[in-house]
């Protein structure tokens, strides 16, 4: 997995070190890329911090626990990066596989650790999740 652009940004390592040991009943792996994470084997979740922030979007916009998460589905996968912060992480997974609503939650604390700097000015959905 290559890192991101911006994986250096000492905000990443912020996030990085709060992440969980399980995402959506999945073990969290190590792995060798910077400001990187993977939970499953094989891998279920991906998520890479230092991605290229989001500009304006008509892409689905959801707010979980605080954090805004920009969703664009894909055929086989999705990819949901945060929205109004800098810098933006991303994370893919199979909807049919792992459940949105446990990854978002769980990540929320992690993200959280990155200002929010905006948000989306409007959003599909607003929830706060367990």
């Amino acid at each position: 997995m290559q890192p991101a652009d911006d994986a250096a940004n000492p905000l990443c390592a912020d996030m990085m070190v709060a992440m969980p040991d399980e995402l959506a009943g999945y073990k969290l792996r190590p792995t060798t890329s910077q400001a990187t994470a993977v939970w499953g084997d094989p891998a279920k979740i991906i998520l890479r911090c230092g991605v290229n922030v989001p500009g304006p979007t008509t892409d689905q916009c959801a707010g979980v626990n605080g954090v805004d998460w920009v969703a664009k589905e894909g055929e086989v996968a999705w990819t949901l990066t945060t929205y109004g912060r800098t810098p933006a992480t991303e994370v893919l997974f199979n909807p049919d596989e792992v459940p949105s609503s446990s990854v978002l939650s769980q990540l929320g604390s992690a993200a959280e650790r990155i200002p929010a700097q905006g948000g989306c000015s409007t959003q599909d959905t607003s929830e706060d999740l367990p």
